[in-house]
């Protein structure tokens, strides 16, 4: 049961070319990005990321972008990123923008062994092109499918040996979503504890969603904006 691996290296030394990714955050947090640097490092390429956005220039899902290792993005927020702009607009890369909402519970549907739902989100957009309408009671609901990834990184503040892992305030955002959704999932923790040092109650994500963690510590986080007041 113990699940924890020596370095972000080894964690993700068997992701192969082409595998597709659920990755964790917000904007720049609660990113693994460790695990992301890693597999940089590592040289895996072609791969199809979902996440709720593709980090910045530079940082996070960005460094990969920048070296032109993804294929193909899900996300609900492409703002803050040059790269990706260029990308996109040069038939670069691939692209589906999904409605945060949808995101979230495709991800969470997947993880719940859901194949599909309906959703009235999207519903007389662009969003409905393609897909499956039926109407209940007085609305019109489109059909979204759930969605599974080869892999999941996610970055949680407190982990045990066993995968249970707790996130610290907004850092929770998409990581448990994002750690359900994948086959394999790789958790980077701030902190590592014993089995039993994280009470059941304070469980966010329990450890049968977790295959490997690796402990990386609490520094080198970023912040995407920094707005500060005059004296």
């Amino acid at each position: 049961m113990d699940k924890v691996v020596a370095s972000c290296a080894e964690a993700v030394a068997d992701i192969p070319s082409g595998a597709s990714l659920a990755v964790g955050g917000f904007g720049l947090n609660g990113i693994p990005h460790n695990l992301i640097q890693a597999l940089l490092e590592q040289g895996a390429t072609d791969l199809v990321t979902v996440s709720n956005n593709c980090g910045v220039d530079g940082w996070g899902l960005g460094v990969l972008l920048d070296h032109k290792r993804i294929r193909r993005t899900t996300g609900s927020y492409v703002g803050e990123n040059r790269e990706f702009e260029r990308q996109f607009l040069n038939g670069e890369l691939e692209v589906e923008l999904v409605p945060q909402g949808t995101l979230a519970e495709r991800l969470r549907a997947g993880g719940c062994g859901i194949p599909a739902f309906y959703t009235p989100a999207g519903v007389g957009t662009l969003v409905a092109e393609g897909k499956e309408v039926r109407r209940f009671g007085e609305r019109d609901y489109l059909l979204e499918h759930g969605i599974v990834c080869d892999f999941a990184l996610v970055r949680a503040s407190i982990g045990d040996r066993q995968g249970n892992l707790v996130f610290h305030k907004a850092t929770r955002n998409f990581n448990p979503l994002c750690a359900m959704a994948g086959r394999i999932t790789i958790a980077e923790v701030e902190e590592l504890v014993e089995p039993g040092e994280i009470l059941p109650e304070n469980v966010h994500l329990p450890g049968i969603f977790v295959q490997r963690v690796v402990h990386v510590g609490a520094g080198g986080k970023r912040i995407e904006r920094v707005t500060v007041r005059a004296k």
